[in-house]
């Protein structure tokens, strides 16, 4: 199927092109989000008649994502989650979650906008991109901690997983000395 795409798309080409793409992701993806139009002889006339009106709005979009992108690059965000002894959530951060996050710290953001390509699974710092428009992208850090105090340590950069650190060896010297503590006629 042949469109005339309206916006750039990533991995597919810029505004004013003719693309050929799966009748399956115009039909779900392209038409209904207002990405492009079918490559009718109509439709072309048309897009050339709106040509710099849309080429305008665009600009004004992407000039309004930079504003954006400007404050919020860099900045870092904390989610409190529940997570067992080795750092494991309990749960997962989604995008909705960290799109929820930066709005909640003065930001719009959808998550569609969340370039997430996974959940966050684990505590600690996390490095996510913002697609803020077609061209202009931001990254934020995303500190997911048990506690506040914990997220305070994480952004000071102490790790907060318990990690086991007393070895084998360790292990049978103490059993050794408990043994010797106790006896030659002591009970197990």
């Amino acid at each position: 199927m042949e469109l005339i795409l309206l916006e750039r798309v990533p991995k597919l080409g810029q505004m004013g092109e003719v693309v050929k793409v799966k009748p399956g992701y115009a039909r779900n993806f392209l038409l209904p989000r207002g990405k492009a139009l079918r490559a009718t002889e109509a439709n072309k006339k048309k897009f050339e008649a709106q040509r710099a009106q849309i080429e305008a709005r665009n600009l004004e979009l992407k000039k309004e994502a930079e504003g954006v992108a400007a404050k919020v690059d860099g900045q870092s965000f904390v989610l409190i989650r529940q997570a067992g002894e080795s750092g494991q959530l309990y749960g997962s951060v989604s995008s909705r979650d960290i799109a929820d996050a930066v709005t909640a710290g003065g930001f719009t953001v959808g998550r569609d906008q969340v370039a997430l390509v996974a959940p966050i699974k684990a505590l600690g710092m996390h490095a996510v991109p913002l697609r803020l428009h077609p061209e202009v992208e931001a990254k934020v850090t995303i500190n997911v901690a048990r506690s506040p105090e914990e997220a305070e340590r994480q952004a000071r950069g102490e790790s907060v997983v318990a990690r086991e650190e007393t070895s084998m060896e360790d292990l049978g010297l103490e059993v050794g000395k408990a043994l010797a503590d106790a006896g030659p006629n002591a009970e197990m």
